[in-house]
């Protein structure tokens, strides 16, 4: 049954320790096996106690999630990450020293500890400590490890504000803190750490440059582009990211993309565009969102998921974004907008 309405706790993470009796209230939700959104640094939660299956059950149904895609767990303490896996990889224990806390997850052979419907019925469990003041200080007072997968409706965009999350989900969870916008903007990338290198199911927040700096080769999983098998992580399966109105993504250069522009724009569709700076420099009056410049993926990564919720069906009947160079951060851009598209048309 859904709650009639969502409490919602505005929380400044700068000043936490003035907002103890808030977080205890949604700590208290949450042993009630109840489900409750929360800020963490790279998009906003969906948090319910991982051990228990009735709580992770409430997570599916708010979102109308499939029950075969895992959930990643997340806790506060790297002791925590030791319950929840039977051994942790020498490997893994090196990505951990490196970037947990951090938007990065490890997938490791699950001890059990976490709910069945938190593995999808899986051997491995996703695990990550969130860097954000609002979701430790959550974890710590709620005394358990919450499963949190992104806070919205299944299929949408990732929130990144709790006015995203309000939009999506209001009714239909117990709980919203809103500790303002995240920074990360992207997920957590996911790392399989079950094999001897370690294998990306889901690029993100950290990128494979940074990983390879930290402990060597890396490998991006060729499932990535598979729809087949069973999801090991959050994203790989079914559509997801889509905004309101079909997302067709033009790969080519700028004169390229303004042609398409114009000849779409014949058959008097609406359009709105998402791009650079210096792509939405060259198209006054247009409905154009600016993300950030290309040579700064890290924001448009940032602004990203704002902007695929910005346009709405009864303003634009289709939209039109550019494509991104794949290095670093773009790697985890492009993953995002392939999926989120509809059509893409190329140059060459």
């Amino acid at each position: 049954m859904m709650p009639a309405e969502t409490k919602v706790w505005k929380i400044d993470p700068m000043r936490i320790e003035e907002h103890q009796n808030d977080i205890k209230r949604a700590a208290e939700l949450l042993k009630q096996q109840e489900v409750v959104a929360f800020p963490t640094e790279t998009v906003y939660g969906l948090g319910a106690d991982a051990t228990s299956e009735q709580a992770v059950r409430r997570i599916f149904e708010a979102k109308g999630r499939p029950s075969d895609n895992p959930l990643i767990v997340h806790v506060a303490q790297p002791e925590q990450v030791h319950q929840l896996v039977t051994e942790i990889p020498e490997m893994a224990k090196k990505l951990m020293e490196a970037f947990m806390p951090g938007p990065l997850t490890l997938v490791m052979e699950s001890s059990g500890a976490a709910a069945q419907n938190v593995t999808a019925g899986l051997s491995t469990v996703a695990v990550r400590i969130p860097d954000h003041p609002v979701a430790l200080s959550l974890l710590e007072a709620c005394e358990v490890p919450l499963a949190a997968p992104s806070a919205n409706r299944s299929g949408r965009p990732s929130p990144t504000t709790a006015d995203h999350v309000f939009q999506d989900l209001n009714g239909r969870i117990a709980g919203l803190i809103d500790g303002g916008a995240t920074g990360v903007g992207l997920e957590s990338t996911v790392v399989d750490c079950t094999s001897e290198i370690p294998i990306i199911l889901r690029p993100g927040g950290i990128t494979r440059q940074q990983m390879e700096a930290a402990v060597g080769t890396t490998m991006m999983d060729p499932a990535l582009a598979s729809q087949q098998e069973a999801p090991k992580s959050p994203g790989m399966k079914y559509t997801h990211y889509a905004p309101e109105a079909p997302l067709w993504l033009i790969d080519g250069d700028d004169q390229f993309f303004k042609d398409q522009l114009y000849t779409i724009e014949q058959d008097g569709s609406r359009v709105g565009i998402i791009a650079s700076n210096e792509l939405a420099g060259q198209l006054p009056g247009q409905r154009v969102l600016a993300c950030g410049s290309r040579e700064n993926l890290k924001e448009i990564a940032v602004h990203l998921y704002s902007a695929l919720r910005e346009f709405k069906k009864a303003d634009v009947d289709v939209i039109l974004c550019e494509t991104f160079s794949e290095e670093e951060y773009g790697e985890a851009i492009m993953n995002r907008l392939q999926k989120a598209a509809v059509k893409k048309i190329n140059q060459f």
